[in-house]
């Protein structure tokens, strides 16, 4: 297989990937909806981080001795699933506890926790505590390095494609809940969407201690 072929199949492997909903695209969507731009680009960055480190432990083969451990495999999807469970429930939590807003007041979407860095480390952890990301990439990742290429260098070429694809779509996730902000200026409609996420949130982390 030549490189440039490895590369268009790997890509609409990763971009169809990419388009499926899954936690990454609620996540991002809603701290997007509710005005947290620089939160919601922390939360991409954070993202692609975690990819680009699953890239490069399986280039280096790190992550098959992640999967050929179960105990190992085991640990790090627990510790994965609480830290979902423990997002969701905040989330949740949060919405029964938060004061009323008055409509007009679009302060509390633009400041406070409104942080690039914030994001990034929400982004990473939630990424690099999924261990079936790793798995994804032990699995898929050497099917499209060509013999006789080195694996590092055409794994990390592969993962950066990945990355490429991951922030085009994640800037059409933020642009398309910088229109739904609008609706979110009611206190009623921010909680209904962190309710939503927040289950969305604790249904994954259950998910993913259940081992499915």
């Amino acid at each position: 297989m030549a490189i440039s072929t490895a590369l268009w199949c790997f890509a609409l492997v990763v971009g169809l990937l990419s388009l499926t909903p899954g936690l990454d695209t609620a996540l991002i969507l809603r701290t997007s909806a509710l005005g947290r731009h620089r939160r919601a680009w922390g939360v991409v960055l954070g993202i692609q981080t975690g990819t680009l480190l699953w890239g490069a432990f399986t280039s280096l083969g790190v992550t098959a001795l992640l999967t050929a451990s179960h105990l190992a495999y085991t640990a790090l999807r627990w510790a994965g699933a609480a830290y979902l469970v423990w997002m969701g429930a905040r989330m949740l939590r949060d919405t029964f506890r938060r004061e009323p807003v008055p409509e007009t007041d679009d302060s509390v979407l633009t400041t406070g926790t409104d942080s690039i860095g914030g994001g990034w480390r929400q982004g990473t952890l939630t990424n690099l505590l999924n261990p079936k990301m790793g798995a994804f990439y032990v699995a898929v990742l050497p099917q499209f390095i060509p013999p006789g290429t080195s694996h590092l260098t055409m794994g990390l070429l592969l993962t950066s494609v990945h990355i490429l694809i991951g922030l085009l779509w994640s800037a059409a996730l933020i642009g398309f809940a910088h229109v739904l902000h609008g609706l979110l200026r009611k206190p009623g409609a921010r909680r209904l969407l962190d309710r939503i996420t927040g289950t969305v949130v604790g249904l994954f982390g259950i998910r993913l201690a259940l081992g499915d």
